[in-house]
């Protein structure tokens, strides 16, 4: 089942974080960005995407060294969807973010600058997008989140469903107005 799909799950399921709200307003956050910076949102959801292998890696880092509970807690304490410089840094050091930047760069045409002005905004959304899996409790000890874990057990293939993700949220929420 793809990432998606585990979150429109999650929406349909009452024990879980998920909403159209949240969904919209991560949406909503995308867009936003993208007309701050004066980029077309296609090429900020490709630059999302390319970041959210990265953030596949550092979490699941966080997993292995730590536990599926903890990488929760990060999801937990950084989603949102306003800039969190915090959230990158407990992902990522400094000489990784470089790397990030460049990439990013490389992939979608932007500038180093719009790049490393993107991901404190991207990261919390990615975050956020994870965390719509979660326990409506809040609680990452009751029950695990599937939304995180399809995205952790990815095929590793190095692409990242986050585009496709993003899409189908898009069109799923015009359909709901």
């Amino acid at each position: 089942m793809g990432l998606f799909d585990q979150i429109l799950n999650a929406i349909d399921n009452p024990n879980q974080q998920a909403t159209s709200n949240q969904l919209g307003n991560i949406i909503g956050a995308v867009e936003q960005l993208s007309s701050n910076q004066g980029v077309d949102a296609g090429t900020t959801q490709l630059a999302m995407s390319v970041l959210g292998s990265y953030v596949r890696s550092a979490l699941q880092n966080v997993r292995s060294q730590s536990g599926e509970a903890q990488a929760q807690q990060v999801v937990n304490q950084f989603s949102g969807t306003n800039p969190n410089p915090q959230a990158v840094q407990s992902l990522f050091g400094a000489g990784q973010l470089t790397q990030i930047i460049t990439d990013i760069a490389q992939r979608t045409g932007l500038n180093n600058g719009t790049v490393q002005a993107m991901i404190p905004v991207l990261v919390p959304l990615l975050l956020n997008l994870l965390q719509t899996g979660g326990s409506a409790q809040n609680n990452p000890a009751q029950g695990q989140n599937p939304v995180l874990n399809t995205f952790l057990d990815a095929d590793g293939d190095g692409d990242v469903d986050i585009t496709d993700a993003m899409s189908m949220a898009s069109r799923f929420l015009s359909q709901r107005r």
